[in-house]
């Protein structure tokens, strides 16, 4: 007998879902048909795991959130709308965690505890902004401001994971074009000048020089970039290796611009939002600071939360830190001063978005020229030296 898992709906359209074994997939249907089930899905549990690869999307997460808005504005009981959304739901994984979650609805769990309950799913400003549309009875706009956050901060991601990654994939294409000319194409030339005999020019030596350290050395060229990014990740998992590593990021040139305007995009993003569903200060800049992704930046905000604890300025910690831009800290200042804190930090949001946007565009712009000057460079310098003894010996002749 093979297991299978289903998923039907009752004639009083309740959805109902479990795992069943039978003799084949017509065996199964006939089951659960004969059990008064209607609308019945039958699939192979094999089939099953394979799908279970799929991970929920941050977009399908935005996607539900949009959909559970325009539910509770029409008056559509919450757990009755994670029922509508389940069925349809494409993703097995994201049917999965709506069912389990609707199930914990129905014991009596509030929402936003039902959200802390998947962490790996929702973050802690959006379980903060949730919590405050359940206490305030505003959930539907609240969920629709969470939209729009989270679609704002995808498109930031989308952004920074171009500055990242374009520079990166030139990095790595170079260093395993150098590797394969040094290790494959200039032995078959030292070959060919031993045939030759006399003295090589000095940049042919040169060049002989560091493709036998290559071949000689080839576990080292092989094996360090995954070492160093081995090690990159484990002193990354540190206190002391985050700290510093992502202080070397913001201090990189070019690079280190970019990840700081996004940063400032992100802190200032997430400040207003919580602040304007209502949320505590002292609360949201810790929830801000837990979604800096940047401990540099998240010290900053702790501090700038232990001095309101202590009935300062917001504006003085950040100012010290020199970490934000001074023009981010004058316009924080001006909203504290006319109460318009919310707005300013759009604001300074939507400015520092489009600055990320420019400077990646600036980058991108940029590299293309010194991709071509590397090439020329290396390709073209061992091209040369190469080709200088066959010029020696023509001109010998």
């Amino acid at each position: 007998m093979a297991a299978y898992r289903w998923r039907a709906r009752t004639y009083q359209g309740e959805t109902q879902s479990g795992d069943i074994e039978a003799d084949s997939k017509e065996a199964a249907l006939q089951q659960l048909r004969q059990k008064g089930l209607i609308d019945v899905h039958v699939k192979s549990k094999l089939f099953e795991l394979t799908l279970r690869a799929h991970k929920v999307e941050e977009k399908e997460i935005v996607v539900f959130f949009r959909q559970l808005s325009t539910m509770i504005s029409a008056g559509v009981p919450l757990v009755q709308a994670f029922s509508m959304a389940e069925k349809g739901a494409e993703n097995p994984a994201m049917f999965d965690l709506l069912k389990t979650m609707r199930e914990r609805l129905e014991s009596g769990d509030p929402l936003s505890d039902t959200l802390r309950a998947y962490p790996q799913h929702f973050d802690q400003l959006t379980c903060s902004l949730i919590d405050a549309g359940e206490k305030g009875g505003v959930l539907d706009d609240l969920l629709l401001r969470l939209c729009f956050y989270k679609e704002k901060a995808l498109v930031l991601k989308a952004k920074i994971k171009t500055a990242l990654i374009y520079p990166a994939s030139i990095i790595v294409v170079s260093f395993i074009v150098t590797t394969v000319l040094m290790m494959f194409v200039v032995p078959v030339f030292v070959t060919m000048f031993a045939d030759m005999g006399g003295e090589l020019p000095l940049p042919t030596r040169i060049a002989v020089g560091i493709s036998d350290a290559f071949v000689e050395f080839w576990y080292v060229v092989v094996f360090t970039p995954f070492l160093l990014v081995a090690g990159l990740r484990a002193a990354y998992k540190t206190e002391k290796g985050r700290l510093a590593l992502d202080r070397l990021l913001l201090n990189l040139p070019i690079m280190g611009n970019i990840l700081r305007n996004a940063a400032v995009a992100r802190f200032c993003r997430t400040f207003s939002t919580l602040t304007a569903a209502g949320v505590p200060i002292l609360s949201a800049l810790v929830t801000v600071a837990n979604v800096a992704g940047n401990k540099v930046i998240e010290n900053t905000i702790l501090d700038a939360r232990e001095s309101i604890s202590q009935g300062q300025s917001l504006t003085q910690p950040l100012l010290e830190s020199q970490v934000f831009p001074v023009m981010v800290t004058q316009m924080i200042s001006i909203g504290e001063q006319t109460g318009s804190m919310e707005s300013m930090l759009a604001k300074i949001a939507d400015y520092y978005e489009q600055e990320v946007d420019t400077s990646v565009n600036n980058m991108t712009s940029l590299m293309e020229p010194l991709i071509m000057a590397f090439l020329g460079v290396v390709i073209g310098g061992l091209v040369i030296a190469m080709y200088m003894p066959i010029f020696q010996m023509a001109a010998g002749l």
